[in-house]
């Protein structure tokens, strides 16, 4: 038995964020997706810690506050710190890839061009992630 995830998407292209929502839907999911479009709506969301999210999906490209310095507060939150992240983008930039593992990221998912590919390595993520033992808070 796998678990239902709550998971902070934070993303701020519209069309990423309603491919992933169409993937859970068509895999028929039943995991609860919360969206922030940038790394501050995202800390907002975190800041409230009613209820914290399972996982979260990161982006790095973002404007305001990027991927990478969002992990910075967030790894350097008591509570958040916690929350497994797994980086979900376009780059594949070594220098990204390394400093995202030297702040503490769970996972570094490059987001494929052919939409089958994406689907494929999105539910491997909700895969692995709904059989994990989670931090409930």
């Amino acid at each position: 038995m796998s678990n239902v995830l709550k998971v902070l998407l934070i993303e701020d292209d519209t069309i990423e964020v309603m491919k992933l929502n169409r993937v859970i839907k068509s895999l028929n999911l039943k995991h609860q997706i919360v969206e922030a479009n940038n790394g501050e709506d995202a800390l907002d969301i975190l800041k409230k810690k009613e209820v914290l999210p399972d996982i979260i999906l990161l982006d790095l490209n973002m404007p305001k506050i990027n991927g990478i310095e969002f992990l910075g507060i967030l790894k350097s939150d008591e509570t958040l710190r916690y929350i497994p992240t797994i980086i979900l983008t376009t780059s594949n930039n070594q220098k990204d890839l390394l400093e995202c593992y030297k702040i503490g990221v769970a996972g570094y998912v490059l987001k494929p061009l052919k939409y089958e590919d994406y689907v494929k390595k999105i539910e491997k993520i909700f895969a692995y992630w709904s059989i994990n033992e989670l931090i409930k808070a």
